[in-house]
């Protein structure tokens, strides 16, 4: 009797042990990720587009020039590099880039136009290894100031191509 006392007592104890670790990994799943993954896509022209990106907040910091340096290659978003995919060939900016996968840097410019970067390297880790010699396409594009604060970085979709919109910023790319 005792011993089926105790060896009910262990699994029991076991059973409790067993659910309170299970719930606390539960909790640590439910932790708020400072930079998650978001995307978009849509038709620019006949062309399927999409974006993937990390969305950083911008948390009261000031963004350009300081936690992204001008004249710096950026990754355009957090963690991995930005991709954008088209199924079709598409025209950014008067230039023409093939159906494909791309990472998509940025170099913002403290005035005048920032460089954008489609890289033929999609898979890889923020901008860290990033190398000139396997860019796709690289155009020039003005940033526009806007006074409604973007807390997190956003892509979008527009008739004209897509946006990048962050902070005060608003990056519009001309895509045909």
């Amino acid at each position: 009797m005792k011993k089926l006392f105790l060896l009910r007592t262990g699994a029991l104890t076991l059973f409790v042990f067993a659910f309170l670790f299970s719930g606390s990994l539960v909790a640590q799943d439910a932790k708020p990720v400072a930079s998650p993954r978001d995307s978009v896509s849509g038709k620019i022209g006949k062309a399927n587009v999409e974006i993937n990106y990390g969305s950083p907040a911008v948390k009261g910091r000031k963004i350009w020039g300081e936690l992204e340096k001008y004249g710096k290659v950026w990754r355009a978003g957090a963690n991995g590099a930005t991709t954008f995919k088209t199924d079709k060939d598409v025209t950014v900016e008067g230039k023409t880039l093939p159906a494909g996968t791309y990472a998509f840097f940025v170099i913002p410019a403290e005035s005048g136009p920032w460089t954008v970067i489609f890289s033929k390297n999609a898979k890889q880790w923020g901008a860290y290894k990033y190398n000139e010699s396997e860019d796709a396409l690289r155009v020039s594009v003005s940033p526009r100031k806007v006074s409604d604060l973007q807390e997190r970085l956003q892509y979008a979709i527009t008739k004209k191509g897509f946006e990048l919109r962050w902070e005060y910023i608003q990056l519009p790319v001309s895509v045909k």
